[in-house]
């Protein structure tokens, strides 16, 4: 199992320490508009992109509305990944959005 975080606790925790975002939504969502800090890992390569993943990390997981993070929570959890996933993803960000 793995916790979740509400978007705007998450927004709070953002501005006050430096997090690592993965971003699991398609290449295309992403360049359309993400969180400024976040790494782009489209949940559809996730598997193959595992080894880039630090075990004493954590990961803080979002994609448009909260269903894809968790998929990836579910899966980066079960490989020993530290991961907490957002709920409302970027439909709820009220943060700064790279474009």
């Amino acid at each position: 199992m793995f916790p979740s975080i509400s978007n705007d606790a998450f927004y709070q925790k953002s501005k006050q320490t430096p997090l690592t975002i993965i971003d699991v939504r398609e290449s295309d969502e992403f360049a359309e508009g993400h969180i400024p800090q976040a790494i782009n890992r489209p949940l559809r390569i996730l598997v193959e992109e595992i080894d880039s993943f630090e075990k004493d990390k954590t990961y803080y997981i979002v994609c448009q509305s909260g269903g894809r993070s968790s998929q990836a929570c579910s899966y980066l959890s079960s490989q020993g990944i530290r991961v907490v996933n957002v709920l409302g993803g970027m439909s709820e960000w009220q943060g700064e959005v790279i474009r």
